[in-house]
């Protein structure tokens, strides 16, 4: 049986992922870290000529969002919310000069930085720490531009995880479009129960602050606040977080519970991102945060065949 499809994206009244024929798509991500420090060393692009290039080439390859960060996610030296601005800002407003139909996406927490970043052409901002600036979903509202709503565990910006754990029976019950049946009864899904509490409570609270519904993003958000078992078993449940009624971001790109499951450096990730990739667009994930577009590109459009939702682009097998 194959599993719903997940909610639609609109960016900016613009439905995002769907094709000439009419068939609603999986979207890439394409990712650009204004750092010098980001974890994976391409994705350093510091020099505003390289930047721009990896985003015109991120167009060329199939992204439809581009996610413009000028922090490093994890620890490292403190940089200012003016140094943020100047990093991120005066790239966007140019992308969108020279991309006008690439949008973009900027990875902050804080409202300031989200609210300069709209004002030079930002479509969306992304949450990666769950509402630690509770002003920012307010912005973003007040815009009428997308959120992402992300889960942490509580953890505050820029810090890793340490021996976190999540209990099996949580406060809230689990209330989604189509649970799995047997949620209750894994003693793996205290972090389930979690991310969807939490999720559901910041999606709610984005819509309250006028944010179209189907301009929420959803993010378990996998590594932060999270060791590598946790994020694994969140891949099991994409399902169920694709079915909480809004678009459902997956950012697993080369993450740290792809290199532990399989023993290697972000630069040998590829094949096991493409895997995890492939098994989120079954079950209904719309967006997907990656650094390799065309492989992520083509692992999209396979699945998008298996599923029956688009035909192949050259059978010709058997048929001569």
């Amino acid at each position: 049986m194959i599993p719903p499809a997940g909610a639609p994206l609109v960016l900016r009244g613009r439905e995002v992922g769907r094709d000439a024929g009419g068939v609603l798509r999986p979207v890439v991500m394409a990712i650009v870290n204004r750092t010098s420090d980001s974890f994976y060393a391409p994705a350093r692009l510091v020099d505003d000529g390289a930047a721009l290039t990896a985003a015109h080439a991120a167009w060329s390859d199939g992204a439809a969002i581009l996610d413009v960060g000028g922090v490093r996610a994890g620890t490292g030296p403190e940089v200012s919310e003016a140094e943020e601005v100047d990093r991120v800002v005066p790239f966007v407003a140019e992308v969108r000069r020279q991309v006008p139909d690439l949008l973009l996406s900027v990875d902050t927490w804080r409202a300031g930085v989200a609210r300069v970043a709209i004002d030079a052409g930002a479509d969306l901002i992304n949450d990666t720490w769950a509402g630690h600036d509770p002003e920012l979903v307010e912005v973003a509202g007040a815009a009428g531009v997308g959120v992402v709503c992300s889960h942490t565990g509580g953890a505050q910006p820029r810090t890793d995880p340490y021996r976190v754990a999540y209990d099996r029976d949580p406060e809230e019950p689990v209330e989604v479009a189509d649970p799995v049946e047997d949620l209750l009864d894994d003693p793996r899904d205290g972090v389930t129960r979690d991310v969807v509490s939490t999720l559901r409570r910041g999606a709610a609270r984005a819509v309250a602050a006028g944010v179209p519904p189907s301009s929420v993003l959803v993010d378990p958000t996998h590594d932060f606040g999270k060791n590598t078992w946790h994020s694994l078993h969140l891949l099991r449940r994409t399902e169920v977080l694709a079915g909480l009624g809004h678009p459902l971001l997956m950012a697993l790109s080369r993450k740290d519970f792809v290199g532990e499951t399989l023993d290697l450096p972000p630069d040998a990730r590829l094949p096991g991102t493409l895997a995890a990739t492939a098994l989120a667009a079954w079950h209904g994930a719309r967006v997907f945060r990656a650094h390799d577009v065309a492989a992520t590109r083509q692992v999209l459009e396979m699945v998008a065949a298996v599923r029956d939702e688009t035909p192949p682009r050259a059978a010709l097998r058997g048929l001569g």
